[in-house]
């Protein structure tokens, strides 16, 4: 909670942009973003806008200060934001985008209940067998390649519990359930990606300026209407971030500048890209703060 208040009261376009998502969602977006109460902030239809929120909110005080970049990239709903970033999506869509997003996954989640977990210490073969054999239980998916040692399943609750038995059977350094709101980024998503894809049909999508990194392909992608296919995709297939800082390494990306709330990001790439320079923008301070590297 308070995520965002002060870059929120030092800005007139920010709180049009909380605004905007308040009326859009029938709520006090900035209230709950501020003062909570925590339990309604976790709710998955809250929670994505407000983190997209706080990240836009970063970039709108920032301005023409915006530091140069080559590539773009974004976890999950983060990919929004990347696109405002390059121009795609202008923030106002990619607010009203991720809302019906959230939306739709919380109504998903309702329908079918399912959660994640994540595992350590296993390759993508080993978690692909762990997947396998506890599907006998109920639907079990890789849904975010994090990294090369961590990464994310994703489906029924039967599935998921079984899973986390068999790759501690197998070897895992770690198998624990994550407290979400539902199994995302797997086939239980399904009813949220069809009503994205008629919501997305609606949108303008434009060429970004700069390539942004996929999260279904872990490849750049600069056409708008394959962006469009892949943020429907996006819904029930795995998030390919492991793959996504591989890509960035070999273009010899030594630079990564974290936007929004946490330093999740700048920590995975810090052991699988070993960048240079790693720069986190998450408070007033950070951006008044931020000197561009020339």
């Amino acid at each position: 909670m308070g995520m965002g208040k002060d870059l929120y009261d030092s800005s007139e376009a920010v709180r049009k942009l909380y605004e905007l998502a308040s009326d859009e969602m029938k709520l006090d977006i900035a209230r709950l973003s501020f003062e909570g109460p925590a339990e309604e902030l976790k709710r998955t239809r809250v929670t994505q806008p407000a983190i997209l929120l706080h990240s836009l909110a970063v970039l709108t005080v920032m301005k023409e200060n915006v530091p140069e970049f080559d590539y773009a990239a974004g976890h999950s709903l983060g990919e929004y934001g990347a696109l405002a970033a390059c121009g795609a999506l202008s923030f106002e869509d990619a607010v009203k985008a991720v809302i019906k997003r959230a939306a739709l996954m919380e109504e998903a989640c309702q329908k079918n209940e399912g959660t994640m977990a994540m595992i350590m210490g296993m390759t993508v073969e080993q978690i692909e067998n762990v997947c396998q054999v506890a599907s006998a239980d109920g639907i079990v998916v890789p849904a975010n390649f994090n990294s090369e040692i961590q990464v994310v399943i994703s489906g029924e609750v039967a599935g998921i519990e079984r899973a986390i038995v068999v790759a501690k059977e197998m070897g895992a350094k770690r198998a624990m359930k994550l407290e979400v709101g539902g199994a995302f980024h797997s086939p239980l998503m399904e009813s949220a990606r069809l009503g994205l894809s008629e919501y997305l049909e609606n949108i303008v999508i434009n060429q970004p300026h700069k390539p942004v990194v996929a999260n279904v392909t872990g490849q750049p992608v600069d056409r708008p209407e394959e962006i469009r296919k892949l943020l429907v995709r996006q819904l029930t297939a795995p998030v390919k971030w492991a793959q996504t800082m591989t890509f960035l390494k070999e273009e010899n990306v030594t630079e990564v500048i974290e936007i929004g709330p946490g330093k999740v990001l700048t920590g995975l790439a810090k052991r699988a890209m070993q960048p240079d320079i790693m720069i986190n923008l998450d408070k007033l301070e950070d951006v008044n703060n931020f000197v561009p590297v020339v």
